[in-house]
């Protein structure tokens, strides 16, 4: 009997499972470009086009392979706009009774196949190194689940910068050698930029006819659609930015979009890059003698360490794990997360980037825009949401528990042993946003001070029943109890009048 073999926008992988279990002779491949994945949150247009160009290019490699593809494409006619509703189709047009998927990394999509009125057979997706069970096997029965030590299982596990079963240089991380303020100058080439062809400024003129009216600027365009091509930004990546990106990569630069960071998370989370073979690449740029081992240790773990991590708190937490929200926090997100105009010029600048990128790094988006949601009370959904929508490289197995643990605290310290808070100081630290800002970083009240700094005390009084325990924020809280009343009181109630104004729509 003849079986569809589904492939996902973010599955575009030559040894994706399901493909592994079809037989090109009787099976069709069905890959579809469906209103619903574009909109069910607000994609930003450069995402959307990223992804329906590189499905149209995995498609025709599939077809030169020899594997019959039904492809639906967005504007075709007949397109019912839905994953399931295109497979339901397909199933009438072949007379198949069984789907063949790998797993989905979202629920949403997981329960969406389920309900299917036909036979379907998830498999699991070994693109990862862990498997979801290796994850809850080694989860279970702990009282914390944290990074680290996971991190140690899968060194030991691929054998990756490991020597006679101890980690090379004696150190499971080189933390210490890296987190360096801002360089003086960028010595290495931005990340590999290529020019769409015919066929995917077609899609590019596609998205802009549909989704022109989503938050974010689609051209100019320059991802990588293809493996070849995402490999080639590897290459560069591994020559140009790995050896000083252990030292950098905490930095912020204004005019500086991508400093030593590889850019390489959209390619990897759509199938166009292997996360084994990203490591590999580091591994032995370190072994060659190009790149010290700060920065190889510091790239393999976000790959090796933290994303395989965060996938396995995503299935382990559960369905409802995007929805928590551990700090009752409730504000509406403040149009400033849209482009609105604001006196903060670390959030204007990595709103800006965003906007025109599709991309920000690691740190301005967990202690620049989540810093900021997590100290103003924002509804850690309504940020959750906005993650999602507006980055490249954001789909919800990774996106949730960065921004629900990681950046919000929203799942009461399942990620993260305490939030992500600092003043300002932490950002002057980092950046060169503070020397341009209309707010003065190092005033701490009074008229010119920095948001911040005032919204970090705020958060710190509001929670501190809930984090007063917290050795590792004991600290915070003698400190702010050696200040004088009054200080205090004035402290909160500007806090307060900033917080008021922002919601009512003032420019902040």
């Amino acid at each position: 009997m003849a079986r569809l073999i589904l492939i996902l926008g973010d599955q575009l992988s030559e040894t994706l499972s399901a493909l592994q279990a079809g037989d090109k002779a009787r099976d069709t491949v069905v890959m579809a470009e469906v209103t619903e994945e574009g909109a069910y949150v607000r994609h930003h247009p450069k995402k959307i086009a990223l992804i329906l160009a590189a499905m149209r290019k995995f498609a025709s490699h599939l077809q030169d392979q020899g594997w019959g593809v039904a492809y639906t494409r967005l504007d075709d006619a007949k397109n019912t706009g839905t994953i399931a509703g295109e497979l339901l189709r397909r199933a009438a047009q072949t007379g198949a009774d069984e789907v063949i998927a790998t797993t989905p990394g979202e629920w949403r999509l997981i329960r969406e196949l389920q309900s299917l009125p036909l036979k379907v057979s998830l498999r699991p997706d070994t693109r990862f190194i862990a498997t979801r069970a290796d994850f809850a096997d080694w989860a279970e029965g702990r009282k914390q689940l944290r990074m680290e030590y996971f991190y140690r299982e899968m060194r030991r596990k691929t054998g990756l910068l490991m020597e006679g079963g101890k980690p090379v240089g004696g150190k499971w991380n080189f933390d210490q050698e890296n987190r360096k303020a801002p360089p003086k100058e960028i010595t290495c080439a931005d990340p590999m930029q290529f020019t769409p062809d015919a066929e995917t400024e077609a899609v590019l003129d596609l998205v802009a006819r549909r989704f022109g009216d989503h938050f974010g600027d689609l051209r100019p365009f320059h991802f990588a659609v293809t493996r070849a091509d995402a490999r080639r930004a590897l290459q560069q990546f591994i020559r140009e930015g790995l050896p000083l990106f252990g030292d950098y990569q905490d930095a912020m630069l204004r005019g500086q979009k991508w400093l030593y960071h590889s850019v390489l998370s959209p390619y990897l989370n759509i199938g166009l890059l292997l996360p084994l073979e990203v490591c590999r690449a580091a591994e032995d740029a370190w072994k060659a003698g190009d790149v010290p081992i700060n920065a190889a240790e510091g790239f393999i773990r976000q790959i090796l360490g933290w994303r395989e991590f965060v996938r396995g708190i995503y299935f382990v937490q559960g369905e409802d794990y995007p929805s928590r929200n551990a700090l009752d926090h409730r504000r509406a997100l403040p149009p400033l997360y849209w482009g609105a105009e604001t006196e903060m010029r670390c959030l204007s600048e990595a709103v800006a980037q965003t906007r025109e990128e599709a991309y920000a790094h690691h740190i301005q988006r967990l202690m620049v825009t989540g810093n900021f949601a997590l100290l103003a009370g924002i509804n850690p959904t309504e940020v959750h949401e906005w993650y999602l929508a507006v980055y490249a490289d954001a789909f919800e197995w990774v996106e949730a528990p960065n921004t629900v643990g990681m950046s919000q605290f929203a799942d009461g310290g399942i990620v993260g042993s305490k939030p992500y808070v600092s003043s300002g100081a932490y950002i002057n630290r980092m950046s060169d946003y503070c020397k341009s800002c209309a707010y003065k970083v190092s005033q701490k009240l009074g008229e010119g001070a920095c948001p911040f700094n005032l919204l970090y005390w705020h958060f710190l009084a509001r929670h501190r029943e809930r984090f007063e325990g917290n050795p590792r924020m004991g600290n915070m809280y003698r400190t702010w109890d050696r200040m004088e009343d009054g200080r205090r009181a004035r402290i909160i109630a500007q806090a307060e009048d900033f917080l008021t104004r922002m919601e009512a729509g003032d420019r902040v």
